[in-house]
C-alpha cells in the first residue's frame, strides 16, 4: 500500500474553519504613534502585558513545511493555544485559518510529548491591545495591537482588509509598510543582518 505522503491531511478541509487577516507595521518613533492612536480614537483595552510565545512541530517539521504553526503563549496564568493555517495567497495582508483556545499549561505540553510534538522555538514580548472607543470591547471589534519585542516595536492591525487599509492609512502608513512576517521569520531577518547566531527571540536577561 502506497503511504500517505501528506503531512496534514486536515489543512486541506482550512477554508471551513474561521481565518484572520491581519498585517505588522514596523514603528520608528513610540511616543508619536501613541498620541496618534489617541488622536485616531483608540482606547486601551488591554493594558500592558509580558506575554512567552513557544512554537512546536514534529521531527520532521511537517507544521513548518506546511506554512503551518501551532503556538502555547502563556501571558500571566493564562495558556492559549493557538493553531493558524498555511498562508492563502495574498501580496497584502496575511489571511489565514486561526483557532484558539485556553488550555492547561501542564497538561496540554504532556499531551504534546506524547504526540511527538517539540519545542522548536521561543518568543517574547510586551503587549498591549487597542480598541477604537466607539468600536466596544476587545473580542467584538477588531483590534491594534502595540507589541514591545527585543529586535524592535510593532503593531498589528487584526481586522477586514478595508479596516486595516483605514487605520494604517489615518497612522501615516502606506501599503508598501505592510509586513505579512511572521515573529520568527522577522527574527531570523534580524539576526542575519546583525549577524547573530539565531537561537529564541528573548529578552537580555534571558540567555536560552
Amino acid at each position: 500500500m502506497r503511504a500517505n505522503r501528506d503531512p496534514l491531511p486536515f489543512l486541506r478541509r482550512a477554508m471551513k474553519f474561521p481565518r484572520e487577516v491581519e498585517i505588522k507595521l514596523k514603528v520608528a518613533d513610540a511616543r508619536s504613534l501613541k498620541k496618534r492612536l489617541n488622536e485616531c480614537g483608540f482606547a486601551v483595552v488591554e493594558r500592558r502585558h509580558f506575554e512567552s510565545n513557544t512554537v512546536f512541530d514534529f521531527c520532521d517539521s511537517r507544521l513548518r513545511r506546511s506554512s503551518s504553526l501551532l503556538r502555547l503563549r502563556t501571558e500571566s496564568s493564562r495558556h492559549i493555544l493557538t493553531f493558524k493555517g498555511p498562508p492563502r495567497a495574498s501580496r497584502t495582508y496575511k489571511i489565514r485559518t486561526e483557532l484558539e483556545t485556553e488550555v492547561r499549561d501542564v497538561a496540554i505540553q504532556q499531551i504534546f510529548q506524547a504526540l511527538g510534538l517539540q519545542p522548536i522555538f521561543r518568543y517574547e514580548k510586551f503587549r498591549t491591545v487597542y480598541a477604537e472607543k466607539h468600536r466596544g470591547k476587545a473580542g467584538t471589534a477588531p483590534l491594534l495591537v502595540y507589541d514591545e519585542t527585543p529586535i524592535g516595536h510593532f503593531i498589528e492591525l487584526e481586522g477586514s482588509a478595508r479596516w486595516i487599509d483605514r487605520v494604517a492609512r489615518r497612522l501615516g502608513y502606506l501599503k508598501r509598510d505592510y509586513i505579512t512576517a511572521s515573529y520568527a521569520a522577522l527574527y531570523l531577518d534580524y539576526c542575519k543582518k546583525n549577524r547573530v547566531k539565531p537561537r529564541n527571540m528573548v529578552f537580555a536577561a534571558d540567555k536560552s
